[in-house]
């Protein structure tokens, strides 16, 4: 397979979060290879210093609980200091984690929405002063295509996904008259090692394939190449949209 090249990603400064696996990891690997000086957000340090050695450190991490708000504003700082003021944002991590509806606390409520989507605006609120003083910037928010297909078993993350969208579109104005674009990537079932070992069943595949208009089971890499689009100059007029990755899935 052969992808594009983007000139204007050499060397920009770019901050992921989520980024030791998954699409994440992918996120990473597709932005180095682009030149970009990256730096990655993970509560998984091992995941993380193997992703920093596979990259030759051209992709440096902090490990950071994004529930806490404060460690990640921290976190974000360290990775400043190390990769410079940040013109790219990808707002990536989350957990799909099951649960029944009926076994939901208000606790795990309000956990779940801290893990898929509080630390998201806070990150935005931690770099669009960086993008601002550069005069423009991208914002790259992760969604889901779980809710739009009205998919079950996962309330509080269903919830926080729809949410993304509304985030987004909010932030693309408010931020807009910066030059700073914000868009939401929506991703279909992708193929990662964690949806492998948890879900991926011949008769779930089987289902999948029927719900897709393209016969092929999506992998992370065709996200990550959707968010190097968003990125790049080649997508400056665009903005407060949800860009779908999904194979058609009805």
């Amino acid at each position: 397979m052969t992808f594009a090249l983007y000139p204007s990603l050499e060397g920009k400064s770019v901050l992921i979060s989520g980024g030791a696996s998954g699409i994440g990891a992918e996120t990473v690997r597709a932005f180095v290879a682009q030149g970009a000086r990256v730096g990655f957000l993970d509560l998984d340090s091992e995941a993380s210093e193997r992703l920093t050695d596979e990259t030759d450190g051209k992709a440096v991490h902090v490990t950071c609980d994004l529930r806490e708000i404060k460690s990640m504003r921290a976190a974000i700082s360290v990775l400043r200091e190390r990769v410079g003021p940040f013109s790219v944002l990808v707002n990536n991590a989350a957990r799909d984690d099951r649960h029944d509806w009926r076994d939901v606390t208000p606790e795990y409520w309000d956990e779940r929405l801290a893990t898929n989507l509080r630390h998201m605006f806070f990150a935005i609120q931690a770099v669009a002063p960086d993008m601002i003083e550069q005069g423009g910037g991208s914002i790259i928010n992760i969604g889901s295509n779980s809710w739009w297909e009205a998919g079950g078993g996962f309330p509080a993350y269903a919830t926080s996904k729809s949410a993304v969208h509304g985030l987004t579109r909010t932030m693309a104005r408010d931020l807009g008259e910066h030059r700073i674009r914000v868009n939401t990537v929506v991703p279909g079932w992708i193929m990662t090692e964690r949806q492998k070992e948890l879900w991926v069943t011949p008769e779930a595949i089987e289902k999948q394939r029927d719900r897709q208009c393209l016969p092929d089971l999506i992998e992370p890499v065709y996200i990550a190449r959707m968010v190097l689009f968003l990125a790049s100059d080649d997508a400056k007029m665009c903005s407060a949209n949800n860009y779908m990755v999904e194979a058609g899935s009805i």
